[in-house]
């Protein structure tokens, strides 16, 4: 019971910081699920693998709802979408793999580097200026494919990589956010999958688990993150933004702080 409540909180501190902040919710799900494993004795060998898998599964679910959304509003670029998510399928189900072949405290260190990387771009806020137009597709699909096996390896819909890179093309903000949001999507199927692929029938792994995929885990955040993020979205109107990120940021700098030291 103690490990659903964790699940259901994770859920909908995930969900939150998705609508307040715009960011995907890995960032927060991959580090609270370290933690529920460990406070029930999952094996130190496959923790850090089954909190990104699991984290992963539960973005199918949210990314669906958030792509969904973004089209009845007209803000996804369906054509950059195209060759975009091309690249990130074949990227997520590669980093997948990789992370399956990293040890589980390599694995840590790693999504700690990239977790402290985010903080700071936080705390300094901002969208890199545009420099160039969106590019034809054979570079949309090895952007993909690279952000693809980033995203897989640490967790995430990919959100804090496709919104810079699109605004960066020139693209407007609004259209940004909505075709990042898209990407989430075959990310998050593409990332699962091959997580489920890299752990199948390891020895370690706890009942109730396919692959690296944690099912209990899966349903609570599900659950909790989808209510939550409309309340996210709405008190992203009210509150003072700047101070916010900034102290998400902070609570990032402790939890990348912390993995990397090998807490």
């Amino acid at each position: 019971m103690e490990t659903l409540l964790i699940y259901l909180a994770a859920g909908a501190c995930a969900g939150l910081a998705s609508g307040l902040f715009g960011i995907g919710g890995g960032l927060i799900i991959v580090p609270v699920l370290l933690f529920s494993f460990r406070l029930v004795g999952v094996a130190d060998s496959v923790t850090m693998h089954l909190a990104l898998g699991t984290s992963l599964a539960t973005i199918v679910v949210t990314s669906l709802s958030s792509l969904r959304a973004h089209h009845k509003l007209g803000g996804i670029m369906w054509p950059v979408f195209r060759p975009l998510a091309v690249g990130l399928v074949i990227g997520a189900v590669a980093g997948a793999q990789i992370a399956g072949a990293l040890s589980n405290d390599v694995l840590q260190s790693v999504f700690a580097v990239f977790v402290l990387l985010m903080a700071a771009r936080m705390a300094v806020g901002g969208q890199p200026p545009a420099h160039r137009t969106v590019p034809g597709t054979p570079v949309l699909v090895a952007t993909g494919g690279v952000f693809g096996i980033i995203s897989s390896i640490v967790g995430i819909g990919g959100g804090s990589l496709n919104v810079p890179f699109l605004v960066w093309c020139g693209t407007e903000m609004r259209k940004a956010v909505g075709t990042s949001a898209a990407c989430g999507f075959p990310i998050a199927v593409a990332g699962a999958a091959g997580y489920v692929i890299a752990g199948w029938h390891h020895p370690d792994l706890p009942t109730w688990s396919t692959g690296f995929v944690y099912w209990p885990g899966f349903a609570g955040i599900a659950v909790a993150s989808v209510l939550l993020a409309p309340v996210g979205a709405r008190l992203a109107h009210r509150l003072p933004q700047p101070v916010l990120k900034r102290t998400f940021a902070l609570f990032l700098v402790i939890v990348g702080g912390k993995l990397l030291l090998g807490g």
